[in-house]
């Protein structure tokens, strides 16, 4: 196998592990005492929402920023291991890792976070207008699913803007310079994301609205 292959392979296997790490199981068993079961309260999400909603704004905000981390702590650790192609490709690994966790039966959050991390580090240019865009579109009255329609709005103009940026070589702050790679790796952490969603609204057993 050639070093650049086993380059990405590594970066790769890095993100996923950094993605499997297990945030809102960790803050509901400092915040509860592990009495409470993320899966079977509230939305049954394990994510940074659900643990606002069902442990507070404190936890459920120690979350959402440790799984944003868990994206640029991917991105960083692949593009150490395998170059720019490596931070975009440890970043779509830290995503699937979130959604779909080995240790957990594949049964993991959204990505939601985590994929932003992603975009923090690899597109940090436009990170704000993404955050900025989220946050106007979920904050838009008569909405009847408003996170869901301000994921697919943010999620929609990150693919675009990185198809903009890298067609015309873009400025990108400290990340990496805007290649093919940075529309191809947002798509594939969005189609990750959409289908952890779609398989949690129905997954059997379980109960709750998923936005």
């Amino acid at each position: 196998m050639k070093a650049r292959s086993r380059q990405l392979i590594w970066a790769a296997a890095a993100g996923y592990l950094l993605g499997t790490t297990p945030s809102a199981g960790i803050a509901a068993r400092f915040a509860a005492g592990g009495s409470v079961d993320l899966r079977s309260s509230g939305s049954g999400n394990p994510g940074g929402l659900n643990v606002l909603r069902v442990l507070g704004r404190q936890a459920g905000a120690a979350v959402i920023v440790a799984d944003v981390g868990k994206g640029v702590a991917a991105c960083a650790v692949g593009r150490q291991l395998a170059g720019d192609d490596g931070a975009h490709l440890s970043g779509v690994a830290a995503v699937a890792g979130h959604c779909y966790p080995l240790w957990s039966g594949f049964r993991g959050g959204k990505g939601v976070a985590t994929s932003f991390g992603q975009c923090l580090y690899t597109f940090p240019v436009f990170a704000p207008v993404d955050a900025a865009l989220a946050v106007a579109v979920g904050r838009t009255p008569g909405l009847r699913r408003p996170i869901l329609a301000s994921v697919a709005a943010s999620s929609t103009a990150w693919l675009l803007a990185g198809i903009v940026w890298w067609r015309h070589d873009g400025p990108n702050l400290w990340g990496p310079r805007p290649t093919v790679a940075l529309p191809l790796a947002a798509t594939i952490a969005i189609i990750a994301a959409r289908a952890a969603r779609r398989s949690q609204r129905h997954r059997p057993g379980e109960f709750g609205p998923r936005l």
